[in-house]
């Protein structure tokens, strides 16, 4: 007999109940109904059981699985729920703007290797792109793959196309069986932390071609990243055509870092009109750079007349800032510009004049122009040339960009955008804040794709043993710029420049531009919040399996020994 609980108002005898202050009954129990007995109670606790690990699932199917889909950059909202989205065969897309049947499309290209897309006009279309009024009306997206199919929806094109990105990579990156994608069950709201996601190449040093900047550009595309920042002139080449001056191209663009005598290679305006083109289709606004008034030996080569001469290091540096000739045969140049390059920005340089204007000490126009303008030294003469080069780019309805030196000059901020690169000169970021200039941040450290990556590299840069490791990409900015990224609306956003002098051949611009440039993506679009360099590596991996099939030699952080790093030619 059980024992009986003093509150309760049953007894138990085994599995028989008893009323309570009744006479105990006396029963005789024979195996047969005790094993029944036995039975029905074993048979109530599977159930019990049952019904409580089926709880248990439907609140983990609620739940975000462990492992999130590789996307870069990650999402800043994203909820990821248990199971999945099958494609296979042919997969429809519904558009409900004509103005999308261009990215349609395209998507259709960018993953034809792993589903066939029928652009349709079915409502049953299993993909539906859609811009909607109300929504987003700049660069963010919204994203659902459900049971039902897919959904893409912003308030804009370009939002369209950033959602089609993160499909692609969805898409890319998932698993197939049989021939079925299997896409995981999401829903992303996501938009960017910068306006400004750059890259700028130096093509100056080294000459690369179009078929090169396009993959550039696609791989770009796919990291959604907007601005290209095209380093056409400098010491060693002049690579953009221009028809008032072919000597230009025919003769500055004679050569490179390493070889002076090299081959001519530079951009006929059709090729650059092309690009232009290219990258506006992935909405990349391209921005040229035409430097001045220093780092000007090509174009001095070509036309010595408007040479304002150099120093003993850095020989036929400048152009002549006396000559009134000078400025109408740059304005010729940039006459020519705006009509290859849509973008509302022209970046004049600007930077590192006193390398080689020493020369402006004896010249003959130099020292008129000062005594007839007043100017009491070379910095002052550098600062007339500037403001007359911007005045002259704000008459073609232009903004100038400079190096963070022009900040010295005191532009007109609402005309102008500093490119902060001396990351050892907090002061000047700071003063171009203080003066109400936009800012694109690009320090050396870690910003510098010509820097190494690891520490055991040796043939890029270094600063003071420092370089540009794939963590610092990806943690910038860092908390000690928080005070300008964090509460100032003029920090437009961040940029890598893949200066050249030490990448002389295709094969070493992959080595130090990838993964460095999806550190980089991350870092300008997702919010800090958001981020995680441990979860970065893991979605990294797909990444370089993508770029495998580009053909692209990236630097492998995970096996460094698969990849060794290619030598420079630098010989300085």
């Amino acid at each position: 007999m059980g024992n009986a609980d003093s509150n309760p108002h049953f007894l138990f005898f085994d599995s028989i109940i008893v009323p309570h202050n009744h006479k105990p009954i006396n029963i005789t129990f024979n195996p047969i109904l005790k094993l029944k007995n036995f039975l029905l109670n074993l048979i109530a606790m599977k159930y019990t059981y049952l019904f409580l690990l089926l709880l248990t699932l439907s609140c983990v199917s609620e739940k975000q699985p462990e492992i999130k889909p590789s996307i870069i950059p990650e999402p800043n909202k994203m909820e990821v729920v248990n199971g999945s989205l099958k494609l296979s065969g042919e997969t429809t897309l519904l558009v409900n703007k004509e103005t999308l049947i261009s990215l349609a499309e395209k998507f259709k290209s960018d993953v034809t290797d792993r589903i066939s897309v029928k652009v349709d006009n079915s409502e049953k279309a299993q993909i539906k792109l859609e811009i909607k009024e109300g929504l987003n009306p700049g660069e963010g997206y919204f994203l659902q793959t459900s049971k039902k199919g897919i959904i893409v929806q912003s308030g804009t094109e370009k939002g369209i196309f950033y959602g089609l990105q993160t499909l692609k990579e969805l898409i890319l990156f998932s698993e197939s069986e049989n021939g079925k994608i299997s896409l995981p069950l999401l829903t992303i709201e996501d938009e960017p932390r910068f306006g400004w996601r750059g890259v700028m190449l130096d093509e100056s040093r080294h000459f690369f071609g179009t078929e090169k900047i396009k993959q550039l550009l696609d791989v770009m595309s796919m990291h959604k990243l907007n601005v290209f920042h095209w380093h056409l002139t400098d010491d060693p080449g002049w690579r953009i055509e221009i028809k008032k001056y072919p000597n230009l191209a025919l003769i500055g663009g004679q050569g490179n870092d390493i070889n002076s005598d090299g081959p001519v290679e530079y951009y006929t305006q059709d090729e650059i009109r092309e690009i232009v083109k290219y990258a506006a289709d992935r909405y990349i606004e391209v921005i040229p750079e035409i430097d001045m008034p220093g780092h000007a030996r090509a174009a001095n080569r070509a036309y010595p007349e408007f040479s304002g001469g150099g120093s003993k290091s850095h020989p036929e540096f400048t152009f002549n800032p006396g000559k009134a000739e000078t400025y109408a045969y740059l304005m010729d140049i940039l006459r020519e510009i705006t009509t290859l390059f849509p973008s509302k920005y022209i970046h004049l340089g600007g930077d590192e004049v006193h390398f080689g204007n020493e020369n402006w000490k004896t010249d003959t126009d130099v020292k008129r122009l000062m005594k007839q303008e007043k100017l009491k030294d070379l910095k002052a003469v550098e600062t007339y040339f500037v403001h007359r080069m911007a005045d002259s780019i704000k008459a073609l309805d232009k903004i100038v960009i400079g190096w963070d030196e022009i900040v010295d000059h005191n532009l007109a901020p609402e005309n102008s955008l500093v490119m902060w690169w001396r990351h050892d000169k907090t002061d000047k970021l700071k003063a171009a804040v203080n003066q109400n200039y936009e800012v694109v941040l690009c320090p050396r450290i870690p910003l510098y794709f010509d820097f190494d990556q690891d520490e055991s590299h040796q043939y890029g840069r270094k600063w003071r043993d420092g370089y540009a490791s794939l963590e610092l990409v990806y943690d910038f900015p860092p908390d000690t710029l928080a005070q300008f990224t964090n509460n100032s609306k003029l920090i437009k956003g961040i940029q890598a420049n893949i200066w050249t002098e030490r990448i002389h051949d295709i094969n070493r611009l992959d080595y130090m531009t990838y993964p460095r440039l999806s550190a980089l993506s991350e870092a300008a679009w997702t919010n800090n919040k958001n981020k995680n360099f441990d979860d970065f590596n893991r979605r990294l991996k797909p990444m370089l399996s993508w770029l495998d099939k580009l053909n692209i030699d990236y630097y492998n952080p995970f096996q460094p020994e698969l990849s060794p790093e290619p030598p420079s030619g630098y010989n300085k």
